[in-house]
């Protein structure tokens, strides 16, 4: 009975070390420095959002978070590098809809599967496109985009920022949909812009935060946005939707991703402070005059967000026929 009882006694002083260590283990992290990769080139809104955030992690965790940019094959060659990194809470990765929804369609081969190879840890920002036109064109409104696209067949022409960008394949939908004929022109990035202020091409759908100092300059002319209901940052601009394209989705977003197996107590406590960033009011602020919508909420709301993205975006780029080796 004694050896019975030693037994049992040995056992229950393991159970509770193991369950007095895990908390220790959480409130551990991070002993060192945090990098957050960004699959994408300095000075975008990627890695504008990656930045500000990072500087309040540093803060909330008293450890720095540390911005490496790692741009290449539409931000497959940075969503990689952190599939396939330690599970340690330690590199982290601030992405958007492309490597996240449209890659793993777009591309014929991914090295990684951005729904199980990497976990959600908190949505930072909705980013709708806006539909903008050049002022020669006389058209102000989707309806009458529509209108003239059909009046002069082959007559128009949309920009993008590269072939399967959330830009390309807005203005597909919208010509498929719309029932007129446009022709696809794709840029590299910001090139695309600067043909639509000059008038060589008449519309495209661009990121708000890209083209809002052109709008209230009168440069280019704002119709719609593409999200499901009307943005902050442009409250008197319609949305494709209520020009009768009901369900006429096709924005960006941005979050805080994981590699798969980080400990829970790891994304727990980085959701907390993603979303005590996101509801600072001067954040909130700043977000909507820069065109995005602040967001927030659980990695379990993120994670079904993400699949219907997925699934959303995958219909589109087969519907499109886009692709890249």
């Amino acid at each position: 009975m004694r050896i019975c009882y030693d037994a049992m006694k040995a056992l229950l002083l393991a159970i509770l070390a193991i369950a007095a260590a895990q908390p220790a283990a959480a409130q551990e992290w991070p002993v060192k420095p945090v990098k957050i990769v960004v699959a994408f080139t300095a000075g975008g809104t990627t890695d504008i959002m990656a930045r500000t955030l990072a500087q309040r992690l540093s803060e909330q965790f008293h450890q720095p978070f540390v911005i490496e940019n790692k741009p290449g094959a539409g931000g497959n060659i940075g969503t990689e590098y952190v599939a396939r990194a330690a599970p340690d809470g330690y590199t982290l990765i601030v992405n958007s809809v492309g490597p996240m929804a449209v890659n793993p369609t777009l591309y014929k081969s991914l090295p990684y599967d951005p729904l199980t190879d990497l976990v959600p840890v908190a949505q930072i920002s909705d980013v709708p496109n806006v539909l903008v036109v050049h002022p020669a064109l006389g058209v102000k409104s989707v309806e009458q985009l529509v209108a003239y696209g059909k009046a002069h067949p082959g007559g128009l022409n949309y920009a993008s920022t590269g072939v399967g960008t959330s830009s390309h394949l807005a203005g597909f939908m919208l010509a498929s949909r719309g029932g007129f004929e446009a022709t696809h022109v794709p840029y590299k990035g910001a090139e695309a812009l600067k043909d639509v202020l000059a008038g060589r091409v008449q519309f495209m759908f661009a990121t708000i935060p890209s083209v809002i100092a052109h709008i209230k300059a009168g440069n280019v002319i704002a119709i719609a946005v593409s999200s499901a209901k009307r943005s902050r940052s442009m409250p008197d601009v319609p949305t494709v939707a209520e020009a009768g394209f009901p369900g006429f989705e096709a924005g960006s977003w941005f979050g805080l991703f994981a590699p798969r197996g980080t400990p829970a107590a790891v994304i727990q406590a980085l959701n907390r402070a993603t979303n005590a960033f996101i509801a600072e009011r001067q954040v909130q602020s700043k977000m909507i005059e820069e065109g995005a919508d602040p967001v927030g909420g659980t990695p379990e709301q993120f994670g079904a967000f993400v699949r219907r993205e997925h699934e959303k975006w995958r219909a589109v780029v087969q519907a499109s026929g886009a692709s890249v080796n």
